[in-house]
């Protein structure tokens, strides 16, 4: 009887669990659509001939020895819509990419293109022949036949090891544990079901199982279809990878450099399960598996797991991790004050506390923000706590934001403790008056700063008035306290402020906010205000150019509205678009605003504070936090992300009368800037069990790489009272490339054991800015006419004539870029790739498709030489011919910008000098000008917007010339790995000659 193997993803059902599984499908045939070069498609059934030589398809007006292609001629499969004829206009939108595979055949490379029903069967029929094409060439026995594999022996050692009384037979409740114990987060019901169907299926019920069903069910139960697939895609076919696949996979896949087989052969040792696989240095499918799902192949760069931004920036650089009611544990005013809320803030890398401070019914100043009077802490208990942890997390500069709301007195015995328990942590140092900025992280390691109100310098008493803060107040209405009401006229409520308090303000002093223009003028770089969400609100809408200026030198708070009595929070990113570093958070409400918070963080170390985008720092530079499209210099990344599937997903909690399955959904949401803001969202996987197949892409433009935060979110369709399932946050700049798992948390932030999504990252350049534009009708049409970057008129004859120098090096540098850029496309698509793949991959494509072939022709890479062509002897087939074109495109365009690079950089940055000359007289100028109101102000920013133009145009410029350089050096490492590469390894480095520069179509 032959074996029937199911591809659904219904719990009860098979999964492929070898290519043995996949050969059998073939066998048994099934119906594809085949598409033609008219863009039609039709029905045909494709099957396997029983000695595995052919693939044939049926009804066919060829005769029955036509209609076929023998597997020796296949020189390649592709998944997903990598030939002209599956990216043709008409069929582009028809179905989904996963559903598509093409078999490249023949000496003429010609290409039979397949659409199947689901996902499922394109994997199957892809990796079934992948492994005959390969074994037809090495000639192994069938699958499935000759003596036992590593996992089947792997397995039965495991069984040995548990069958204590030798019988060959161990108790059902046994082997439950033991599959559990290796696949940890499975349901003991699932594995019990799957002993109950298969002692059903082999007649053999009992409360004991034998070695082979415990291996079966092993097998089927633990095989991970969408892993198989990709070990088999790097494994040479055969079922476990070896240290050169494995180094393959490394590099190419995952994106790791230096990887050696050293290395290779510690990850085989570390996760491989089976003695035999870790002394031959071999990867079987659970060793494999085990890695993908490891730390040491986590999502997040472990880079960023340790502080890794430059520290000796002015503090008004960074993003500061900040609390607001940090000791509350539920909300604003029905809350209770609990002292372990700053444990667990400053737990966190909170590097910025809020204190407010009333008076204490003992004589003592008290910490309280819920209107009972019996759950107030405290102050002295909670500055010991802080002496405590302060530094557990971080050692860098802890901010306390003190409110004051108590009485002299009592001010008095609040800074006797706090220079009592703090000690030498306080910094007490004067600012320093000649300098510009506020001193860095790495200058203030370890010390406690005081943001508070200070005495002015002529108040000689031991207690003077100071205007006093908004926040704090509509708590101190709820109170019954407020006996201070705001003057009339609306003026500001005034404060007596105790001289000891005042003392310990330094760097942090707090001042009422006036205007932007006053700030800019008379503002100490050691002053700092604070801003009701609201009013910030306005400014990020109204005037957001001038609120990133006014951050560039000075701090700003930002603190909740005190609408929020449910103990709300705002989103953070309003805020850090326009470089405001410190917004305050209410740690003690979960939800999305505060994975944003957390996951935000989670980068350089989760030390509390995040070096701010370069075109937020930059003394001069042109940046709208609203932009709509590409920012002027920042170079535009396109994130291609695939989710591939879900592990061990729990209910949503809040749905007690559901049933055990869940219907999941992912939602991939991107935070940042205006023009990043963007959500998309995968199928339903139906009736999945908890692990769903969801096999989907999905593509994010991203404008400004630097404040985009990735994030993740588990839903079930199928809710009942609450959907969420689970959700993870990340930065941008954290993401790995290649396969990778991701850590699902709860939404309180907490680790859900076992639960991951399994995706695929790939980032890629969008060169020139722009949008991302479509492959289709529109893109096939015509050209796209080339968009230059130019620099604005300031209306100031002087310095307008400097900046128009840069005219040409700034078209030079574009087409420089582009051409290379559109040749790279072309010669990847030639390849059958996307443009995420990187030149090791097209090289190694290319290999596969000549050492797949007994009548090849004989084409070569010329090592010897510092841009090796790739030459050709004989005649060759139309598809190579136009691979080699493109190739010498992609090389010669190359050269020419390697070799022009750095004096047309040389020229961009020299305008951009010459044009910071006169950034110190420019309100002389502006003045002698006459230039004043919307003028002035458009004046500005055009000459804001030529610097930063300039210098990032220039900045592309030098990271497209190191790009060109690797790709280079690629092309020489793969040319060498794969065997067509001859006259051994020249260095990558060019030599310096001209070429012209010919603008290459898109």
């Amino acid at each position: 009887k032959k074996k029937t193997v199911s591809f659904s993803s219904m719990p009860n059902d098979r999964k492929i669990n070898s290519t043995a599984a996949c050969i059998s499908l073939m066998l048994e045939g099934c119906e594809l659509k085949k598409v033609r070069s008219n863009s039609r498609m039709y029905s045909r059934f494709f099957v396997l001939d029983a000695d595995m030589r052919s693939v044939r398809w049926e009804p066919s007006k060829k005769d029955s020895e036509k209609a076929k292609i023998e597997i020796k001629s296949v020189k390649e499969v592709r998944v997903g819509k990598k030939t002209p004829v599956l990216r043709s206009n008409g069929l582009s939108d028809q179905f989904p990419d996963e559903c598509a595979f093409s078999i490249i055949y023949g000496d003429n490379y010609e290409s039979l293109d397949l659409v199947a029903n689901s996902a499922d069967v394109v994997s199957a029929w892809v990796m079934g022949l992948r492994y005959l094409v390969s074994y037809g060439k090495h000639s192994p026995e069938a699958p499935g036949t000759g003596h036992p594999s590593l996992r089947t022996s792997w397995i039965s050692s495991v069984f040995d090891l548990a069958d204590l009384e030798k019988s060959g037979r161990i108790p059902v409740s046994r082997a439950v544990q033991l599959i559990k114990a290796l696949n940890p987060g499975m349901k003991t019901s699932t594995i019990e079901l799957k002993f109950k169907e298969l002692q059903k299926a082999s007649e053999r019920p009992g409360t004991e199982v034998a070695c082979d069903l415990f291996v079966e069910a092993y097998c089927e139960l633990c095989t991970r279809p969408e892993i198989f697939f990709l070990l088999v895609q790097f494994s040479s076919n055969k079922e476990y990878l070896g240290v050169k696949d494995l180094l393959m996979f490394l590099e190419v896949e995952q994106g790791m450099e230096g990887v050696t087989e050293e290395k290779c052969l510690e990850i085989v040792s570390k996760y491989e399960p089976s003695k035999e696989g870790r002394e031959k240095g071999y990867l079987a499918i659970d060793g494999f598996t085990r890695y993908l799902l490891s730390a040491d192949c986590s999502i997040f760069d472990p880079q960023h797991r340790k502080v890794c931004q430059d520290m000796a920036q002015p503090l008004s650089h960074y993003y500061i991790s900040s609390a607001h009611s940090a000791c509350l544990l539920e909300d604003n005013f029905w809350g209770r004050s609990d002292i372990s809320g700053y444990i667990s803030a400053l737990g966190l890398g909170c590097r910025s506390i809020e204190l407010v401070l009333w008076d204490g019914p003992e004589g003592e100043p008290v910490v309280y923000t819920s209107p009972s009077a019996a759950s107030c802490v405290p102050f002295r208990a909670v500055v010991g706590l802080i002496d405590q942890h302060a530094f557990t997390a971080s050692a860098y500069p802890l901010i306390l934001c003190l409110v004051v709301r108590c009485s002299a007195p009592q001010q008095r015995l609040a800074a006797q403790c706090l220079r009592k328990t703090l000690g030498e942590k306080l910094y007490l140092e004067p600012p320093n008056p000649v300098a510009s900025y506020l001193p860095s992280p790495e200058e203030l390691k370890g010390r406690i700063l005081i943001k508070g109100k200070k005495l002015p310098p002529t108040c000689e008493d031991s207690e003077g008035e100071v205007s006093d803060e908004e926040e704090g107040w509509e708590l101190a209405r709820r109170l019954g306290q407020e006996d201070r009401e705001a003057p009339e006229g609306g003026g500001l409520r005034r404060l007596r402020l105790s001289r000891e308090l005042s003392e310990l303000v330094s760097l942090c002093q707090a001042v009422p906010f006036q205007d932007f223009e006053s700030s800019r003028r008379g503002q100490h770089y050691w002053e700092m205000c604070s801003f009701s969400e609201v009013e910030a609100g306005r400014f990020a809408n109204e005037c957001p150019a001038e609120l990133v200026s006014y951050n560039k030198r000075f701090l700003s708070r930002i603190y909740p509205s005190p609408m929020r009595i449910d103990a709300s929070n705002m989103n953070p990113q309003d805020f850090w678009k326009c470089g405001c570093q410190m917004v305050a958070m209410n740690y003690q409400t979960p939800g999305l605003m505060m994975d944003l918070n957390a996951g935000w963080f989670r980068q350089n170390g989760a030390c509390g504070y995040v070096l701010r985008p370069a075109i937020m720092r930059e003394e001069v530079s042109y940046f709208s936090a609203n932009a709509k499209d590409s920012l002027p210099g920042v170079p535009a990344q396109l994130l291609h992300l695939k989710v591939i599937s879900g592990q061990n997903l729990p209910k949503p909690k809040g749905s007690g009368a559901k049933g055990e399955v869940v219907e999941p959904y992912v939602c991939a949401e991107i935070h940042g800037i205006p023009a990043d803001c963007a959500e998309h969202r995968t199928k339903t996987a139906l009736q999945s069990g908890d692990n769903p197949i969801f096999d989907e892409s999905l593509e994010f433009q991203i404008n400004l790489p630097e404040l985009a935060v990735l994030r993740f979110v588990v839903l079930d369709d199928d809710y009942i009272g609450d959907e969420f399932i689970a959700q993870y946050t990340i930065p941008f700049e954290c993401l790995q490339p290649g396969y990778r798992h991701v850590p699902l948390q709860s939404l309180a932030g907490e680790p859900l054991p076992h639960a991951t999504l399994f995706v695929h990252v790939a980032i890629t350049d969008r060169r020139g800015g722009g949008k991302g534009h479509r492959r289709g009708l529109a893109g096939r049409r015509g050209r796209r006419v080339r968009e230059y970057t130019s620099t604005k008129a300031t209306g100031i004859k002087a310095i307008d004539e400097v900046f128009r120098t840069a005219t040409q090096p700034l078209r030079e540098a574009t087409d420089l870029r582009e051409n290379v850029q559109n040749a790279l496309v072309s010669f990847k698509e030639l390849c059958g790739l996307t443009p995420a793949a990187n030149m090791k991959q097209c090289i190694l494509t290319v290999s596969t498709w000549l050492l797949h072939s007994d009548s090849a022709p004989s084409v070569t890479l010329n090592l010897a030489e510092q841009y090796p062509p790739m030459e050709a002897q004989g005649p060759i087939p139309d598809l190579l011919r136009k691979v080699l074109t493109a190739y010498e495109t992609m090389i010669q365009t190359s050269r020419t910008l390697i070799e022009s690079a750095d004096a047309v950089y040389g020229k961009l940055i020299q305008a951009q000098q010459a044009g910071m000359d006169f950034h110190k007289e420019l309100h002389r100028i502006e003045t002698k000008e006459g230039l004043r109101g919307r003028k002035l102000q458009k004046a500005l920013e055009s000459f804001a917007w030529n610097i930063t133009v300039l210098k990032g145009q220039a900045d592309l410029l030098k990271h497209a010339k190191a790009e060109a350089l690797d790709n280079l050096w690629q092309i020489h490492n793969a040319g060498q790995s794969c065997g067509i590469g001859r006259n051994g390894s020249a260095s990558p480095e060019p030599s310096r000659l001209q070429a012209p520069l010919e603008p290459i179509p898109e």
